[in-house]
């Protein structure tokens, strides 16, 4: 994840927080290392490894108190989830909570657009074919517009050619039967206008966010679910709001250029969880 990318991870760390004061927010610390090569690329079987730079960070988010990892780069977890185990990390995927909102919405069908690499490595297939939703991909062009709508963003902004080709592409994804289009990379996210889109678009990002809100302060913290776009769907059920716990859960954070981490301890009633995610999660 670019830095773009992780101002809007935090962000939205902070809207999913039904808090009153800045004392009712989620503790984060966040950790920026831009040496962590290109998971895509490396994927893709043309770049440097990036597992020694993932699990360092992961390994310094332990040493830091924390005992719940969450990674908003859905292209590094085809890293993260054995690197976790070995910290001793529990994984809030990024993957798995967005498939659970897909299957609890009933859909049957979903595009994702996401990286190369997450393509590749069959990340969303795998997790959704398990709770029966098919998986709708571009074909060959249309990825290789979603890659050059995340560099883009990567390189200061998508211009409205970027922007029409992934209102075009989620367009047909919904033409080939698509209930939900998933935008598998947040600088996705900052460049499709969903409202232009004719069904819901899922920001795994959010939730994310949410999910982490949910584990670091509780049901009793979180805001009602957010609805995606100008369309009514739910993108994650939660409990509805309730007064404010006296003391919230610590969740330090992690960044990397590539990678943004959360992190939080369960000391004193408060529970550690530990978010990462990655820049170079679009150069392929």
């Amino acid at each position: 994840m670019g830095p773009a990318a992780t101002v809007d991870f935090y962000g939205k760390l902070v809207e999913e927080t039904a808090a009153t004061c800045d004392q009712g927010h989620v503790p984060v610390v966040i950790w920026g290392d831009p040496r962590v090569p290109d998971r895509s690329l490396n994927l893709l079987g043309g770049g440097e490894d990036p597992t020694p730079y993932l699990r360092r960070g992961i390994e310094g988010l332990k040493r830091a108190g924390c005992e719940v990892l969450a990674v908003p780069c859905n292209t590094a977890h085809a890293f993260v989830p054995r690197l976790a185990d070995e910290a001793g990390l529990e994984l809030v995927s990024i993957i798995e909570v967005t498939a659970d909102a897909l299957a609890a919405d009933g859909v049957r069908a979903a595009g994702v657009l996401a990286t190369s690499g997450t393509m590749h490595a069959g990340l969303y297939a795998e997790a959704l074919r398990r709770r029966g939703v098919a998986v709708i991909e571009p074909d060959e062009p249309g990825q290789r517009q979603v890659t050059a709508a995340i560099g883009a963003v990567k390189s200061g902004g998508a211009q409205p050619a970027h922007r029409r080709a992934l209102e075009e592409l989620s367009r047909s994804l919904a033409d080939r039967g698509a209930e939900r289009v998933v935008t598998a990379c947040t600088e996705l996210v900052l460049a499709l206008d969903a409202s232009r889109v004719p069904v819901p678009v899922l920001d795994p990002a959010r939730l994310l966010a949410h999910r982490v809100v949910d584990m670091a302060l509780g049901a009793q913290r979180l805001l009602p679910p957010r609805r995606t776009a100008s369309h009514s769907t739910t993108v994650m059920t939660s409990a509805p709001t309730a007064a404010p716990v006296s003391r919230p859960k610590m969740v330090s954070r992690l960044s990397s250029e590539p990678s943004i981490s959360a992190a939080a301890t369960r000391n004193s009633g408060t529970r550690a969880t530990a978010v990462s995610t990655s820049r170079a999660e679009t150069k392929a």
